[in-house]
């Protein structure tokens, strides 16, 4: 590894930009000289200066992302400015990059590492000279500054070519659908009520649901608590009233911290107006509107928006179908009461036309053939990837409610074990336990666990049918060679975002009852995550699933009010709730397959349970990143760049590199080879130490385009001693820019500008503090009823 400094002459920061043209806005984003805001970009901002073990400056210009292989290997190029030391000005060139990548989806970065460089053009630097930027680039750059804000990356990539691999099986069944212009709440039991006493009470409360229900069996009644007020009913389908006084049973509930918010609602508040309560024992969803509809007509279509609900709602003209949007699956009725059938594969073209500045533009990423909804499918494929140590890492206690019961899976030669919360699959005489996504092996049902590198094939082959399933998304990537480590990698499939439809959907449409056991003073109960019962909607800035409104209860998902821990043989209330991540109740959404709490990625939802010590997650490296990014420095020098961005050099911990940061960025690299500029309105191309024309030939003394483009030897680095310098002839005459290297520099120019404004949009919203709109793509834009509307920069 070559040692890595900061610069330390303002003077050779200042000579660095002294060949770039004054600021010029061009149709781009430019922002203000200001210190404080490249520091809140997620990946530290573009362009990023160093200095080499020659002493150089070497700035590099955010890469140009050509293929992302499997969200695992990147090939990109460069456009690179080298100024050795004592040089009056640098030297522009540019460079193909291929590195293997690994993402956080939590914190929205891409890390890539290791960096080979595949091809490098630069026509007026020695051999010693490109080596030392190829070293550069590949060892020289901090590990914590191999990051690009996934935005920018997303923002380059062509979608068109995307596969998806739509998961077999899931449903699209519709699920019960309330609908109410009143306030209203859905309570969601999960299968017929499951009744659990409390010791040293006379009351009892249901366990299958996600609202705090109560019966006193003594006059059979029914209580419902909402928020602080409480209802009563005799049947617990209702009708139900305000509940008055409550019974003094309520005040001898426990004291412990299961019961707080129970008894922070005690003696209750007044009702006021008694909402309606729709029960449902089989999955149900709630459309709830505040009065009559109000509709906003979706500039450049028939369609009209309901404005007035947060349920995705939507309608075809004024006296067309209705379409209504829940867990990533479209239904259409002739009705807002129904019947609703499936509409995914036949939603009207007028839906792809959405802007992204809509409120609601989030829907598009349930739209089949949109980018947004390729981009949605794209992440759902990420890996989120852990190193775990075989000998160290303890497995969780597994208990059965008697003897272990395995029921065979259909279609398969495996059976599952039913009278556990742990996902254990018995294959011949052999165990296999999902937990967390960690693989472990046994040779009995009862143990002992142990981490396992192999996995047999016959698991991957559990249906959608099974709520098993979800163990098939989790694989095991490599296995080390001392035979202590093991690397597993998880998709979002595993924690219930499958790809179906072409679409990112939430759960496999398939309802699994719950094992429900009554041999002990407590019953036993064992829930599987359904895809119905909390409004889910697709979060565009997460890649995840949120989960609705307060009307679908307090704690998330339905049947998870209460979670039944085994060891103790009692429940945890309210602090569990298994469902979509994201929640906006009371209680943080659980997700118990797991084991943590509500998070922004489906990465920390599988690895982040972990101690650090036996699983080293995959995207570790994000949060120190992250913290490098954001660390305080001093501040050199502040610069203008050629587009008008922002470029900052600063003085920061030992090792962690100068960064020169830039707004939308100012130069790019052609894939011939060559560097340019957008100049007055048109491309400018940099040769023998100036611009000219990209539209008309020029004299060049480098190698032709097309050995360039191939990375023919005299471009390319060698992997031995050094890189070869090209060639040098005279007067050779370069033909001018074809129409293709145009086309691809404007999709490139518009790629970067789009990830700029969504890599701020993100990064201004979580430096801040404040909740970002989960509604529309660009929450930060205006939308006027009737305009026209921005539909951001095109993806190729």
């Amino acid at each position: 590894m070559l040692h890595h400094h900061f610069f330390r002459k303002t003077s050779a920061v200042i000579a660095l930009f002294s060949i770039l043209v004054p600021p010029v806005a061009d149709g781009l984003p430019v922002q203000s000289p200001n210190p404080a805001t490249p520091r809140e970009l997620v990946d530290g901002g573009w362009p990023r200066a160093y200095e080499t073990s020659a002493r150089a400056h070497l700035l590099i210009y955010q890469p140009q992302i050509a293929t992302w292989d499997m969200q695992r290997q990147m090939v990109a190029y460069a456009a690179l400015s080298y100024q050795a030391e004592g040089a009056s000005k640098p030297s522009l060139g540019t460079a193909k990059l291929e590195a293997r990548t690994s993402v956080s989806m939590e914190d929205r970065l891409v890390r890539f590492a290791p960096v080979q460089v595949a091809e490098l053009n630069f026509p007026s630097l020695s051999r010693e000279q490109l080596q030392d930027v190829s070293s550069e680039i590949s060892g020289g750059i901090p590990d914590d500054d191999r990051v690009i804000a996934l935005d920018r990356v997303l923002a380059n990539l062509d979608k068109s070519p995307l596969v998806r691999r739509d998961a077999v099986g899931i449903k699209s069944d519709p699920p019960a659908i309330y609908y109410s212009t009143k306030p209203a709440i859905l309570v969601n039991f999960d299968g017929e009520p499951v009744w659990s006493p409390i010791r040293d009470n006379d009351l009892k409360f249901a366990v299958n649901t996600n609202w705090d229900v109560f019966l006193l069996e003594a006059t059979k009644t029914y209580y419902l608590r909402n928020d602080r007020a409480w209802l009563k009913a005799a049947d617990v389908r209702g009708p139900w009233a305000a509940a008055g006084t409550l019974p003094a049973s309520f005040s001898k509930l426990p004291g412990d911290e299961n019961w707080r918010d129970v008894k922070a609602a005690l003696p209750g508040a007044a009702a006021g107006a008694v909402p309606a309560v729709f029960v449902s024992t089989v999955p149900a969803e709630l459309i709830l509107l505040k009065g009559e509809p109000t509709y906003s007509a979706v500039p450049g279509t028939r369609l009209l928006w309901v404005s007035n609900t947060e349920s995705d709602l939507f309608r075809l003209g004024a006296n067309g179908s209705w379409y209504y949007l829940v867990s990533g699956r479209w239904f259409s009725a002739p009705a807002v009461t129904g019947p609703w059938t499936f509409a995914t594969p036949y939603l009207p073209a007028d839906f792809k036309k959405i802007s992204l500045e809509h409120p609601r533009s989030r829907v598009l990423a349930s739209v089949p053939g949109t980018t947004q909804a390729a981009e949605a499918v794209l992440l759902a494929q990420v890996p989120q990837t852990a190193r775990v140590n075989r000998k160290e890492l303890k497995p969780p206690d597994v208990v059965y409610r008697g003897d272990p019961q395995f029921e065979p899976i259909e279609t398969t030669t495996v059976s599952r074990a039913v009278n556990t919360d742990k996902d254990i699959i018995k294959v011949g005489d052999l165990y296999y336990m999902c937990f967390q996504g960690v693989w472990f092996m046994a040779r009995s049902a009862n143990g002992p666990w142990e981490v396992t590198g192999s996995v047999p094939s016959q698991i991957y082959e559990i249906p959608a049918s099974s709520p098993s399933h979800n163990v098939t998304y989790v694989t095991v990537v490599q296995e080390d060679t001392t035979d202590e480590w093991v690397t597993f990698a998880a998709v979002a499939g595993y924690t219930g975002l499958m790809i179906g439809w072409g679409c990112a959907v939430w759960g496999t449409g398939w309802y699994y009852p719950p094992y429900v056991w009554y041999g002990g003073f407590y019953p036993v109960y064992y829930p599987f995550y359904p895809t119905y019962g909390y409004g889910a909607w697709y979060n565009p800035w997460t890649g995840v699933y949120g989960r609705g409104a307060a009307w679908y209860g307090p704690y998330g998902g339905a049947g998870v009010a209460a979670r039944y821990n085994p060891a103790t043989g009692t429940y945890a209330r309210g602090a569990a709730a298994w469902g979509p991540y994201g929640a906006r109740g009371v209680a943080e959404a659980y997700n118990p397959r797991t084991g943590t709490y509500a998070r922004t990625s489906q990465g920390a939802g599988v690895y982040g349970s972990w101690g650090s010590t036996s699983v080293q997650r995959g995207n570790q490296w994000a949060q120190t990143a992250r913290v490098t990014n954001r660390a305080t420095g001093t501040t050199t020098r502040v610069t203008q760049g050629s587009g008008g961005g922002e470029a900052i050099t600063r003085r920061g911990p030992q090792g962690s590199g100068g960064v020169a940061r830039t707004g939308s960025g100012d130069v790019y690299a052609g894939r011939d080879g060559n560097v340019y500029r957008r100049q007055d309105g048109t491309w400018q191309k940099y040769e023998n130490g100036s611009w000219g024309s990209a539209e008309r030939p020029t004299p060049t003394n480098r190698p032709s385009t097309s050995d360039a483009g191939r990375g023919s030897a005299a471009t390319r680095p060698s992997t031995g001693t050094g890189a070869t310098r090209p060639s040098t002839g005279t007067g050779s005459t370069r033909p001018s820019t074809g129409s293709d290297t145009v086309r691809q520099l404007d999709r490139d120019r518009a790629a970067r500008s789009e990830g700029a404004a969504r890599t701020r949009d993100y990064s201004n919203a979580r430096s801040s503090g404040t909740s970002r709109s989960t509604g529309s793509y660009r929450p930060s834009g205006s939308y006027r009823s009737g305009g026209a509307a921005r539909g951001g920069g095109r993806r190729r």
